[in-house]
């Protein structure tokens, strides 16, 4: 047996050592609380909280408690009111608890170790940000990894804390640049057993394809691509309009070695003339996420505000927060609403005034949700002259072009809309995609676009598939019944599983809060070289629990149900499988209430 530390979700039978410590510490050391008779310290939030425990081969040394925001309510409701800590009723905010490391291991790494997986999990659930009571003669620990007084103090018994946070991607920046060495210290010696990576993504923004490491980013080993099912991205089943591959083949070398038209002026002319739109509001993109970056590169500043629909595409997330550093607030969307936008609410919350930019995804990625264009021009039109609206159609083809809020965008100096010709067109590999403004906006940003910004194949490409509208038209209702059989043939085999099925080329599955966690079926599935995605980092709405299923063509879709069905099994309490790889309690996966 390895006696390397090992961090992993407590197992029932930890609870009972977790349970029995705190009373060493915090009743009889510490004298936080009063000795109990059984010599075990619980508290109301021990149904909900998830822990995470550091052992030495058979013997555990210390463990972390952390509070999710879908609990509800929070260790610090028994000292601070929510006026007093008015952030524990924000979104996002998990709190870290319970620190407590065995007396024989205290000043080793355990500490930190465990503080880096509680940040670890919080981040794999979408967590924005981290609140935490530290004990005031530990005070210099907390302040190390990041984190800061709010300015409040608590006591408890004999005990005085300091109440801590701070942001989450702070966090891990400092973790990940002044405690590199030390993570790369444990990554060679620490058993890791969490259901999330042990290092964050190299950007910082959670992306679906991960399917194309296992088809190889080296590009040797291309036959992969037959082999896998890429059910975690959003490219189209379908191949492109057969004008497409002619564009594509007629003369490769030629369109590969030559310039394209240095401002895409063949492309924005087709897109003038297929979307009745003048060409002087058009600007041309290699790709939606060109454009976000470009745009609001120009438009936004660390002193913008700015809000997000919550879930919602992570890019916006992560162009607005990390890397122009605007303050972000989210709208949030509720399952016991259907995800479905509450107009009226938006409105109210927009109307103060306070925003310069409101992004709506629509329909919404990921929830797949469409609120009508006659239902948000009226929203906008009674929304203040001084907030900025971007609207993201990638998936409008899915429900009717006709819906778009382009021919709004083309007057109105407020509004841009984005669409990417990737998913709805079938050319995520070439990358392209135009925006709609009104003129003086359109000449700005083009203004700011290089020259030849979209390459030759993709122009070509982008011109041939907006030639054949009635191609995709046939391809888009397709997808509704392809969607369809799947979401019937996944509600068939886990009755206690919901399937979400929305208007785009995808739907949701959430697991039960009894289930494994979503990244556990992740990972399951790709065992099969099926590749879904784990909606976790997107959002704490999903609680952890909720994966997107992409709509395939009828093999690969029953490629997934099949991998669906045998990774719930291999799941299932009680099987060989989940057996011997340590699975968590229902406590500690964080799916109990």
């Amino acid at each position: 047996m390895s006696r390397d530390p090992q961090i992993r979700a407590a197992t029932p039978e930890d609870l009972v050592w977790i349970h029995e410590l705190r009373h060493r510490v915090y009743a009889q050391e510490l004298g936080q609380h009063m000795p109990q008779p059984d010599r075990r310290l619980h508290d109301a939030l021990d149904g909900g909280n998830v822990y995470l425990v550091a052992a030495q081969g058979p013997v555990r040394i210390g463990f972390v408690s952390l509070t999710p925001p879908w609990l509800g309510r929070y260790g610090l409701d028994k000292y601070l009111t929510r006026d007093g800590l008015p952030m524990l009723s924000e979104g996002g905010v998990f709190e870290v608890r319970l620190l407590t490391v065995e007396p024989r291991r205290r000043g080793t790494a355990v500490a930190p170790l465990l503080m880096y997986a509680a940040l670890r999990w919080i981040s794999s659930r979408g967590g924005r940000a981290v609140v935490a009571m530290g004990r005031t003669e530990l005070l210099d620990m907390y302040l190390k990894v990041g984190l800061r007084p709010v300015g409040r103090t608590v006591r408890s018994g004999a005990v005085t804390f300091e109440v801590l946070t701070g942001e989450v991607a702070a966090l891990t920046q400092v973790a990940t640049t002044r405690y590199r060495t030390v993570l790369e210290r444990f990554g060679s010696v620490v058993d890791w057993r969490l259901d999330m990576d042990r290092t964050p993504g190299a950007d910082g923004c959670e992306h679906g394809g991960a399917s194309f490491t296992a088809v190889g980013t080296d590009f040797r080993t291309l036959h992969r691509r037959h082999e896998v099912v890429a059910a975690d991205v959003l490219d189209a089943w379908f191949p492109p309009a057969p004008g497409v591959g002619a564009a594509l083949t007629e003369d490769a070398a030629w369109s590969a070695r030559t310039s394209p038209p240095t401002g895409a002026e063949g492309l924005l002319s087709e897109l003038a003339k297929t979307r009745a739109l003048p060409v002087e509001t058009l600007v041309a993109g290699a790709g939606s996420s060109d454009l976000i970056f470009r745009a609001f590169g120009r438009w936004l500043t660390p002193e913008s505000r700015v809000l997000l629909l919550d879930p919602g595409y992570g890019e916006y997330a992560h162009v607005t927060e990390r890397v122009i550093g605007c303050r972000v607030d989210r709208f949030r969307l509720h399952r016991r609403d259907g995800w479905r936008i509450d107009l009226a609410r938006l409105a109210s919350v927009v109307g103060a005034g306070r925003y310069d930019l409101v992004v709506v995804v629509n329909p919404n990625n990921p929830t797949g949700r469409h609120a009508s264009a006659t239902e948000l021009r009226t929203l906008i039109t009674a929304a203040p002259a001084g907030t900025r609206w971007w609207i993201d159609e990638a998936y409008l083809g899915y429900v009717d072009l006709a819906e778009s809020l382009a021919p709004l965008a083309a007057v109105d100096p407020r509004v841009v809309v984005c669409t990417s010709l990737s998913k709805m067109y079938a050319l995520s590999g070439v990358r392209a995609a135009f925006l709609v403004a009104e003129p003086a906006t359109a000449a700005l940003l083009r203004r700011w676009t290089p020259p030849w910004g979209v390459s030759l194949p993709a122009q070509l490409a982008a011109v041939a598939a907006l030639r054949d509208p009635a191609y995709y038209r046939s391809r888009w209702l397709r997808t509704r019944t392809l969607r369809r059989r799947l979401a019937t043939d996944l509600a068939r085999v886990a009755d206690t599983v919901v399937v979400e099925e929305g208007v785009a080329n995808f739907l949701n599955l959430t697991l039960p809060y009894a289930g494994p966690s979503a990244a556990r079926l992740v990972r399951e599935c790709r065992r099969h070289d099926v590749y879904l995605r784990d909606l976790s980092p997107l959002s704490p709405q999903y609680e952890g629990r909720t994966v997107r299923v992409a709509v395939r063509d009828t093999a690969e879709n029953a490629r997934v149900v099949a991998a669906y069905g045998a990774a719930l099994e291999a799941l299932r309490p009680g099987s060989p499988r989940r057996r011997s790889a340590g699975s968590p309690a229902r406590v500690a996966a964080g799916h109990a209430r």
